[in-house]
């Protein structure tokens, strides 16, 4: 016991004995090793494009297909968009569980889960927008495939957010790789927009008219309110809804494969050094680490309310702006502008820092909600809205997977003989990003239940228009104070992230000067 304290304290005193010439060496011996070719960049990011344009083309259109195109009811709506987040949700700490505990492979760690999962999420995928001719199995078939995509979708996301600890050892370049990720995400969300709204767009369901129109909440617009050509059936919308899921499956497959050509795992950052832990261990281990807790907490409520004004923004736009015809327009400014605001927001953290970033970047959303909720329906008025409001949306897509590294790098600080669980961390972090957003989902469709929500009608009665303003406005406004008032409390400033990035690089280099002295010695006997 002795022997092992004086060498700990030997090895520490040597660290103190390092001259400031020496420490700069060292950092930039590590910084070399651990970068990243724009290549690589390029190629790690593309491969965060499927998780996004699939879920941007779920979250804004498939309510409103379910409601209007499948013509499910709104109470079985709810159920399928709750169930089926839920699910997801309980799949990614189970498949961040079982990818820790994966071998390694020639092609590393996490790719394999990447690789296998892609035909069979894209089959599933196409399934969830194809309408069955079985009327009464209609609320199963959708259930069932909505579910199947989110858990193969989910063999996917979590195996390739933790790849961003593995692609390279050091913070400038992970940083770098993430604000590359976002801005291929974002621009995912542009093109899953962009794909669906305007092949959909090209045939939207026909509406039908209601009874009195004094009672509905487009009585304001008249002759405003956008209705679908007659000659357009319903048929063809849904053959419009399958058009556009076979070109985003073909991307999803391109995308992989870039994906798994292009980016290498690092080895020596993949092994595991610890013994594997049970399942409630890992929930133990990653909730019991403070800042991790505050920032998912944080988090949790800020996207809450972005998914809230993205689940029922389309219907939003529909009925209470009366812009049926053009709300998947209004829908891709605000991605485009999310898209072309992502540097910015790299730059803006970088020069005055992640929490301060997190502050300005979600509260410049509010002005914006409250504004498209009392100002007079105006097309040009909503479109400087939306691309506004867009700036917003590229900070909260961002920031999470920004400091999510920080937080898993000050666990190994605090926690040096427990490595190797960086995929627990993100996997849980998805849990309750994804249970949160099933739970909105449901929640407002089935307020829209409530509230008296027509389907296919052409107008909606006054309480479905008080219903989607207070759930794209009022309520994400109250999650997002909510959120930033638990963000006061996370510990990591730039500070101590600058002294844990030290402290990491320092033991790297000390784990490689042992490896490097242990094979010239075993050489020299040789």
């Amino acid at each position: 016991m002795a022997r092992g304290e004086g060498g700990e304290q030997f090895s520490n005193a040597s660290l103190l004995q390092k001259s400031p010439s020496d420490e700069v060496k060292t950092t930039e011996k590590a910084e070399k090793r651990g970068r990243l070719s724009v290549c690589n960049k390029l190629c790690y990011a593309i491969g965060g494009a499927p998780y996004q344009i699939t879920g941007c083309a779920l979250g804004f259109f498939l309510q409103i297909y379910l409601l209007d195109v499948a013509l499910v009811d709104p109470f079985y709506a709810s159920i399928i968009l709750f169930v089926g987040r839920a699910w997801d949700a309980i799949t990614d700490p189970t498949v961040g569980f079982l990818v820790s505990r994966s071998p390694w492979t020639r092609f590393g760690k996490m790719m394999p889960w990447i690789a296998l999962s892609t035909p069979f999420a894209v089959a599933s995928y196409f399934l969830i927008w194809y309408v069955p001719p079985i009327e009464q199995g209609k609320v199963i078939w959708y259930l069932i495939f909505y579910c199947v995509f989110q858990s193969l979708q989910t063999c996917f996301h979590v195996p390739y957010s933790a790849l961003t600890m593995f692609i390279s050892s050091e913070q400038k370049e992970r940083d770098s790789a993430t604000a590359y990720r976002m801005t291929v995400e974002v621009l995912g969300t542009v093109i899953g927009t962009g794909i669906q709204g305007q092949i959909v767009g090209l045939a939207n369901a026909p509406c039908i008219p209601v009874g009195d129109d004094s009672n509905s909440s487009s009585q304001d617009f008249g002759a405003a309110v956008n209705i679908s050509q007659p000659h357009i059936s319903l048929e063809d919308t849904r053959q419009a809804y399958m058009i556009a899921s076979g070109v985003i499956c073909a991307i999803y497959v391109l995308c992989a494969i870039i994906l798994f050509c292009g980016v290498k795992e690092k080895k020596d950052n993949s092994r595991v050094r610890t013994e594997p832990m049970s399942f409630f261990q890992g929930i133990r281990m990653v909730m019991g680490h403070g800042p991790y807790a505050k920032l998912v907490m944080g988090f949790l409520f800020t996207s809450l309310a972005f998914m809230l004004l993205e689940g029922n923004f389309a219907l939003f736009c529909c009925y209470t702006l009366g812009f049926r015809d053009d709300f998947q327009n209004i829908l891709l400014v605000i991605m485009l502008s999310a898209t072309l605001t992502i540097p910015f927001w790299q730059w803006f953290l970088t020069r005055f820092g992640k929490k301060t970033a997190v502050y300005i970047g979600t509260t410049s959303a509010i002005p914006f909600l409250i504004a498209v909720v009392l100002l007079k329906s105006n097309l040009i008025v909503t479109y400087v809205i939306s691309f506004a409001s867009g700036v917003s949306i590229a900070a909260a897509f961002l920031l999470p997977w920004s400091m999510l590294p920080d937080v898993v790098d000050d666990f190994k600080v605090q926690n040096p003989d427990s490595q190797g669980h960086e995929a627990i961390f993100y996997s849980f972090y998805v849990f309750f990003t994804k249970f949160a957003s099933g739970v909105s989902l449901g929640i407002s469709t089935l307020s829209l239940d409530f509230a008296g929500y027509v389907t296919r009608g052409c107008t909606q009665p006054a309480e479905v228009d008080i219903t989607l303003k207070v759930l794209v406005s009022a309520a994400p406004i109250f999650l997002i104070f909510i959120g930033l008032i638990i963000f006061i409390t996370y510990p990591i400033n730039e500070e101590r992230r600058q002294g844990n990035r030290k402290l990491l690089s320092e033991q790297r280099e000390n784990e490689l000067d042992s490896e490097t002295d242990s094979t010239e010695t075993e050489g020299s006997v040789v």
